[in-house]
């Protein structure tokens, strides 16, 4: 192998602290990807270290490389067919025999191992003692301890992996599996050296073969040769039925079972007088039988809250930002198509979309603290009743949870179900967690239409509607869909540990910089195909002259100004007399003045500056007053004549025609044809429905100096409420999941049946469910 570059893999037990120590070696110098032809997610990182380059590849948790489920495959085919010069295995030195098992499977790999030792100040408090260079021996490999958490004996690591790499030794490791069964692997593993196109180790393969894992045996029946081998296979493994009274597979599992915890006796010793742990006084709350669910909902309920409280504070400042940048443009920028698709298309949309990064970051901050504490292993045995109730188990609820952040994960994460049955139900209930990129949509309109004390728990309630329809249609697919019997909850409970600092903004890293892709590509890319719909075709036959009307309100202004104002002052300007010009200027000033916390001065406040003023200059203040309000009312009305011709303009634009279209099926919801367009974007990806509505407003808004906010622009739309916003959220949550989900859910099913069906049963309840709420809601008010 070379010693200037390494390619090293971690392999590992879930909730090991695999991932914990990756991000410790690694940093920041890491890429998130997917291994070739599946969905599961291949996450590579770098480090230099003592003139070395690293590659280190995390790969999926699992707790045996049998093949069972897509994760252990994947693992065991990057050590088989990559061949990574070192294969660095964390245990869970607190769960020293289990973690022993995966431990021997990659020996009998036959690639270079070194063993970390992690989590040894656990073990130690639950007082148990482990010889870790006996160990070592036992096994024919290296020992390394570690508290990854603390980041305590990392660079004893990166040294051992370097050493190791330099000895370029592997000494085999051969595990007896018995008499009968070494005779049949030497069988096998003699007819096997016939064959030229064999790229596994053969002890192993021959004892796969025996184990009749069918990922192998598919691969050797390709080879020339294969067929015969597979005979040979079948007619050794019967025999060993005959011998052993039952499947070789359970024979060969039994004897690594055997040999695991015989090396456990002699390397380990524990007291088991110590009592409780602090894991075990905490799971006595958490998971009570009567307060786990309250408590489990009280956490939900307060990220939500914070998400929403704490992160207005960055969205406001980034909302300035992006609305100064806006002005700075659209007053540099020539007027024409450039500036509006800058401003408007551009600014309006993307800007709407990234201003929501603040909650997108603190939402994924409370989802990784949830995971690394080990409460989310918890919440899943909590909600295993309800679950139960529809026939999927706890385990579900793991996919589930991660459909908070995002869907894609969540659907993915469905691959650790071996049920059939539970996989499909869980994948087609999990889009209805509200994912990160709804919660742009539910923040805006929260804002708009909710006061502060109320916005967290209609926040919150949205959220609980999503997991109460998901409970409610997983128990009709079950029923009438995937009828089964539901199968026994079994689950590691992981202990309480304090998640790393780098481990929790390496996350939170990870997930802004895929927000803000997503931004500068999908969201860039809906924005200005809206633009563009929005302001095309641009040769619009209105239904009455605008200009005309402009004109007469001009004419109008002027008639009465000549008449109350400059007549009676013997005037033919208001310039002609300087004291009435700044004596206007001063009345515009007090009704646009702020107080000190930047708030509009109340009536009372005003009432009380301008009759100061009238006292002061008492000759001409009925006049200036008079023009003052003349000169409001004919730009009020210029105003009212503009946004008509706008949105004139913009219902007879091609978004306008489809939104038009669409307006009859979604009127009954309370929703107008601008939310339909929106709608309709937002398949792509749901935060384009912000961006959408951003554009949307932007363009209908004539006055380019407005910083009117979208929040504010939403609030003063007639079309808008408090429940059709709430409609809206409703119907955002429940319909078709984006593109993306889309795509993941038919790689993960490999049927474009269940891809529509997807598609089309959440679409339809969300029509239902909308409806239901706005006409109940009616009713009410």
């Amino acid at each position: 192998m070379s010693t200037k570059n390494l390619t090293v893999a971690l392999a590992g037990n879930p909730n090991s602290g695999k991932t914990t120590i990756f991000n410790n070696i690694t940093g920041a110098r890491q890429h998130v990807g997917n291994y070739p032809g599946v969905t599961v997610e291949r996450r590579e990182g770098f480090r230099r270290y003592q003139g070395k380059e690293l590659l280190l590849v995390d790969l999926p948790g699992t707790y045996s490389l049998t093949a069972h489920s897509l994760d252990e495959l994947v693992a065991r085919n990057v050590i088989v067919n990559e061949k990574p010069d070192i294969i660095v295995n964390i245990l869970d030195a607190s769960n020293l025999e289990r973690n022993l098992y995966l431990a021997v499977q990659l020996l009998e790999l036959e690639r270079p191992v070194v063993l970390a030792l992690n989590m040894t100040d656990v073990a130690e408090e639950r007082g148990l003692k482990i010889n870790d260079e006996l160990l070592g021996h036992k096994l024919g490999i290296s020992v390394v301890r570690m508290v990854g958490n603390r980041n305590k004996g990392t660079d004893d690591l990166l040294q051992m992996v370097s050493d190791a790499a330099a000895a370029n030794e592997h000494q085999p490791f051969n595990l007896d599996y018995g008499q009968e069964i070494e005779a049949k692997i030497k069988l096998v593993t003699e007819a096997l050296e016939a064959l030229t196109e064999v790229k596994y180790p053969l002890r192993w393969l021959a004892i796969k073969l025996l184990e009749n894992d069918q990922d192998v045996s598919s691969a050797i029946k390709l080879v020339v040769g294969g067929s015969k081998i597979l005979s040979l296979v079948e007619q050794a493994r019967g025999e060993l039925k005959v011998v052993f009274n039952d499947e070789p597979e359970l024979v060969i599992a039994e004897s690594r079972y055997r040999f695991v915890g015989k090396v456990y006796r002699q390397v380990a010793s524990a007291n088991n007088d110590l009592g409780k742990t602090t894991s075990d006084k905490i799971d006595n709350v958490l998971t009570h039988r009567v307060l786990g669910l309250p408590i489990f909902f009280g956490i939900m309920w307060l990220l939500f809250n914070i998400v929403f409280t704490v992160g207005a504070y960055p969205q406001e400042w980034l909302e300035q930002g992006i609305t100064w940048g806006g002005a700075f443009l659209g007053q540099n920028l020539a007027d024409g198509a450039l500036k509006s698709l800058v401003v408007d298309g551009i600014i309006g949309g993307v800007g709407s979309v990234i201003s929501f990064l603040p909650n997108i970051l603190l939402l994924f901050l409370g989802i990784a603290l949830l995971e690394d504490t080990g409460y989310m292993a918890r919440a899943a045995f909590v909600v295993d009743r309800v679950m139960r109730a529809v026939g999927l188990h706890g385990k579900s609820f793991i996919p589930l949870l991660l459909g908070f952040g995002c869907s894609v994960p969540a659907i993915m994460g469905t691959r650790t179900l071996e049920n059939p049955r539970d996989r499909m139900v869980t994948i087609l209930v999990a889009p209805l967690m509200s994912c990160s990129a709804r919660l742009p949509v539910y923040t805006l309109l929260t804002a708009a239409f909710f006061s502060p004390q109320f916005a967290g728990t209609v926040l919150f309630s949205v959220y609980v509607v999503g997991i109460v329809l998901a409970i409610f249609m997983a128990l009709i697919f079950r029923k009438f869909l995937f009828p089964g019997a539901a199968e026994a909850f079994v689950m590691e409970m992981p202990p309480y540990h304090l998640p790393t600092i780098r481990s929790i903004f390496t996350h939170m890293w990870e997930r802004s910089v895929l927000y803000l892709k997503k931004a500068g590509t999908l969201i860039l890319a809906a924005s200005i195909l809206v633009w563009f719909a929005t302001n095309y075709p641009t040769n619009v036959e209105y239904s009455k002259d605008y200009d005309q009307e402009k004109t007469q309100v001009e004419e109008s202004f002027s008639a009465q100004v000549t008449q109350n104002v400059l007549i009676p002052l013997h005037i033919e300007n208001p310039e002609d007399i300087e004291a009435l010009s700044a004596l206007v200027g001063e009345i515009a000033a007090i009704h646009d003045a702020k107080d000190k916390e930047d708030q509009a001065l109340s009536a009372t406040a005003i009432a009380d500056k301008l009759d100061e003023l009238q006292q002061a200059k008492s000759v001409l203040y009925p006049y200036a007053m008079h023009y003052y309000e003349l000169e409001q009312e004919k730009q009020s009305e210029t105003e009212k004549i503009d946004k008509e011709q706008a949105g004139e303009k913009l219902a007879k634009s091609y978004a306008g025609q489809i939104g038009k279209t669409i307006e009859p099926v979604i009127q009954p919801l309370g929703f107008d044809w601008k939310i339909g367009v929106s709608l309709v974007s937002a398949m792509a990806a749901k935060e384009v429905l912000v961006s959408t509505l951003g554009t949307i407003y932007n363009v209908g808004e004539v006055d380019e100096d407005d910083s009117t906010s979208l929040q504010e622009a939403l609030a003063a739309d007639p079309a808008f409420s408090p429940l059709v916003a709430y409609c809206l959220m409703i119907f955002t949550l429940i319909y078709s999941p984006c593109l993306a989900a889309l795509a993941v859910l038919r790689r993960e099913t490999n049927s474009w049946k269940w891809t529509a069906f997807s598609f089309c049963y959440s679409t339809v309840l969300a029509w239902i469910i909308t409806l239901a709420v706005y006409q109940v809601g009616m009713m009410l008010s």
